[in-house]
């Protein structure tokens, strides 16, 4: 419920290393299958669970190997190996890689790494592919310097929906996400909402006759904007269900290096929010490197309620670790006050993502949609409608409450067109 006091307890002491450490001179060009060297040290894991054990759950990897998953590689041939790259890393909907003839040109030009993973398709257990994903993102960073803050997951379809699943969730390896006809919500965690926002950029891509461009157009792209995220949707005349030509992905591709100064600017000023070349960093420094960050953002009132939210996270990402024990003790500190501005913040977001919520889902509904997804219409506006009504309900008199009172008499008579038909 909308403004409901709910304690917040319940919900870089170590920066890691700048030095690269390659083993060997990796090979330069285009290669067409290249081999996993090692298990991923990336925490794949919390991509799919609101924690980051150390062990994941047996199943997830039953007869996995990361040696033997393959993927394809291309280096520029002037690539300096220490000196940190842009990469491109492609995720593809079937069980072969993708994209390459599409980002070939784009790649070259910019002197970026592409890769694309094998057997990583729709048919492949979420679990299994997004673990096969962060082994090649950390076997391409064992072999080339990476730079973080130009690293874009781009995907194609369901590749772009496991794009969007992974960046949201571990925004701090990536500095943006190209989805491609296909996305997914961000994360319901408050802290890492407002970590895609301060560093994402999400560009997506959609085309003129594709039959998902209603989700991206008028759902996912402007839901993302309302939530504060550097999000564009791109509309491609003429094309379908489909990769675009290198020149749609250029300026995709230019966008989003156009905040790669900005990602850059605030790593230097909050080091947790990105990983450097080389090792990444272990359970122990990325949650003490968070639970860092969270103290220095206590200390300004206009820092106070994200700081909170991410001492939360550290609590729910790592709750066996020291600074989830300083965390929640810090945590139940401010919980004792009597004084507690930060509910303002609080209430604030609570109020932009219902409101956020309410708009996308009414577009979706109200708008035209393909005949495969017309069925949705009617679900979709009463979900609509009922967002709307918790809008006015709590606070009548405000923008938004006056938005819901104008939206609810026009949801209420398509959701009865839609029982009727």
């Amino acid at each position: 419920m909308i403004g409901k006091k709910i304690p917040i307890a319940m919900t870089i002491s170590a920066i890691w290393p700048a030095v690269v450490a390659l083993a060997a001179e990796p090979s330069r060009g285009y290669q067409r299958q290249t081999t996993v060297t090692g298990p991923t040290r990336l925490d794949w894991v919390f991509a799919l669970a609101n924690q980051s054990p150390e062990k994941p759950l047996a199943e997830w990897l039953k007869d996995y190997s990361s040696g033997d998953q393959r993927y394809e590689l291309y280096l520029p041939e002037k690539l300096n190996p220490r000196k940190p790259a842009p990469l491109v890393l492609f995720i593809s909907p079937g069980g072969e890689p993708a994209g390459w003839a599409q980002w070939e040109q784009v790649c070259k030009e910019a002197g970026a790494v592409f890769a694309s993973p094998c057997n990583a398709g729709n048919a492949c257990p979420t679990p299994r592919r997004v673990r096969i994903v962060l082994d090649v993102l950390d076997d391409v960073r064992r072999r080339q310097a990476i730079d973080a803050d130009r690293t874009y997951l781009v995907g194609f379809s369901g590749g772009a929906r496991i794009a969007c699943a992974i960046a949201f969730a571990l925004p701090e390896y990536f500095g943006g996400v190209a989805a491609i006809c296909g996305s997914e919500n961000l994360r319901s965690e408050s802290w890492l909402r407002q970590r895609v926002a301060d560093r994402l950029s999400v560009a997506l891509v959609t085309g003129e006759q594709d039959f998902n461009r209603a989700e991206l157009e008028r759902y996912r792209g402007p839901w993302l904007t309302d939530l504060g995220v550097r999000a564009k949707v791109w509309v491609v005349p003429k094309l379908g269900h489909s990769i675009p030509e290198s020149k749609s992905l250029a300026e995709v591709f230019a966008w989003l290096e156009e905040a790669a100064a900005m990602r850059r600017q605030q790593s230097r000023h909050w080091p947790a929010m990105h990983i450097t070349a080389g090792a990444p960093p272990t359970r122990t420094q990325a949650a003490d490197a968070l639970l860092k960050e969270a103290q220095i953002r206590l200390k300004k009132p206009s820092t106070l309620f994200s700081g909170l939210m991410q001492l939360q996270g550290v609590v729910g990402r790592w709750p066996d670790l020291p600074a989830a024990a300083k965390a929640r003790e810090t945590l139940l500190e401010y919980d004792a006050r009597q004084d507690r501005p930060w509910e303002i913040d609080d209430l604030a977001e609570q109020r932009r993502a219902l409101a956020a919520e309410a708009r996308a889902t009414d577009r979706y509904a109200s708008g035209p949609l393909p005949q495969q997804y017309a069925a949705e219409r009617g679900p979709m506006a009463s979900r609509a409608l009922e967002l709307w009504r918790k809008v006015l309900a709590d606070n009548p008199d405000s923008p938004a409450g006056q938005e819901a009172r104008e939206r609810i008499p026009k949801l209420e008579p398509l959701i009865i067109d839609t029982k009727e038909q």
